[in-house]
């Protein structure tokens, strides 16, 4: 496959994956102007559809981890060029994401329901927070090398990528994780939160409480000593309080 074709495969797939995270923010917000949202959709029993979202959180978040771990990535990238794997990586994600957005069951019921105009208002502001902070911690490190532009980008130019830095820019000063400290943040933040809401708050945090010891264990073994003593120093979703 010729280098020149990668750049408009890659430019593609950061349109897919764009669309699908605005998506994403209305269907947690449960906006109802989408064909389907955490509080509509497809129905079914409360039994059944608590399997199937399970078992939609569960596609997600195997592909998101699987995919990512260097010895899939190393066997991979005999089928994939280089370049491009990390772009596949990201078009797999986003459609396992499009597939959870289609076919989510709602489950009707509330945990909890906030009528107050100002605490409506309030967790409509840190619900925003949340997905502002996924945002910029992308940005932080490198927006478009985690989502293949940079890759193919530095292919057309003949160069290799740079050796990998330990960065700590803002937000990760404070803690090891930011990106998904924003999505705790923006998938609990909400003043209508009903059964079906819960279900998938509480599955993403699983699957984001599971996959980080998984990342961990590979930037240690991308940056030894240095990442071994930034985890000492830094609270992996909260910041440290105290002495340090």
């Amino acid at each position: 496959m010729s280098r020149f074709i990668f750049l408009p495969l890659a430019a593609i797939v950061y349109l897919i994956f764009f669309a699908t995270f605005l998506y994403l923010i209305g269907f947690v917000a449960g906006w109802p102007a989408l064909p389907t949202s955490v509080d509509h959709g497809m129905q079914a029993t409360p039994l059944a559809a608590a399997a199937i979202d399970i078992c939609l959180i569960a596609l997600f978040g195997v592909q998101h981890s699987v995919m990512a771990r260097p010895g899939f990535k190393k066997a991979w990238t005999m089928i994939v060029p280089k370049p491009i794997e990390r772009s596949v990586y990201v078009l797999a994600a986003s459609l396992a994401l499009i597939v959870l957005l289609a076919f989510w069951h709602p489950i009707a019921g509330k945990v909890w329901q906030v009528d107050a105009p100002g605490g409506r208002a309030v967790l409509w502001a840190v619900f925003a927070a949340g997905w502002l902070i996924v945002l910029l911690s992308t940005f932080l490190i490198n927006h478009f090398e985690l989502f293949g532009l940079s890759q193919v980008m530095l292919n057309l130019r003949n160069r290799a990528p740079a050796a990998p830095v330990l960065r700590m820019p803002l937000f990760y000063k404070l803690v090891r994780h930011p990106l998904y400290s924003g999505f705790f943040i923006a998938f609990w933040a909400t003043p209508s939160m009903s059964y079906g809401h819960l279900l998938l708050s509480l599955g993403m945090s699983v699957y984001m409480l599971v996959a980080i010891p998984y990342e961990e264990r590979d930037l240690v073994g991308v940056f030894g000593d240095e990442y071994l003593a930034y985890r000492q120093r830094v609270g992996m979703l909260t910041p440290k309080m105290g002495r340090r």
